[in-house]
């Protein structure tokens, strides 16, 4: 279910390396989460630069929105963050400092992938990725 998408700059690190940032971001997820890989969708959207601001002011930095399920604890949240910003620079070259990540929970009953709505996540043995 996790739905990573990228906004980078034309000419951008992050689009010369999609394929590796789209598999790093694949072994973070699932190392993080449990969830199989096959689970974990990447999207990269290019922009002109100039097109992205912060405080009103032009950035050209890439930027990342994921959705992901509800329900995962703040810890996992966090090691994602973190998971994510270091592969994401190990592969781009782009420094942590320069990147905005935005993780966004979604409840499962929101969601429908291969045709089922997605169970909530659950802590418990065995449970659900």
């Amino acid at each position: 279910m996790p739905f990573y998408q990228f906004t980078v700059p034309t000419g951008g690190a992050t689009l010369r390396h999609r394929a590796e940032v789209a598999a790093a971001m694949t072994k973070v997820h699932s190392e993080v989460t449990g969830a199989p890989g096959t689970y974990v969708h990447c999207s990269f959207v290019e922009v002109a630069p100039d097109s992205v601001f912060v405080a009103g002011e032009p950035v050209n930095d890439a930027r990342m929105v994921g959705l992901i399920r509800e329900g995962r604890s703040a810890e996992v949240r966090a090691a994602l963050i973190h998971g994510i910003a270091d592969a994401w620079s190990a592969v781009t070259g782009d420094a942590r400092e320069k990147l905005a990540i935005f993780l966004v929970e979604i409840p499962g009953a929101n969601v429908m992938e291969d045709g089922v709505i997605l169970p909530e996540i659950t802590e418990e043995p065995g449970a659900v990725y």
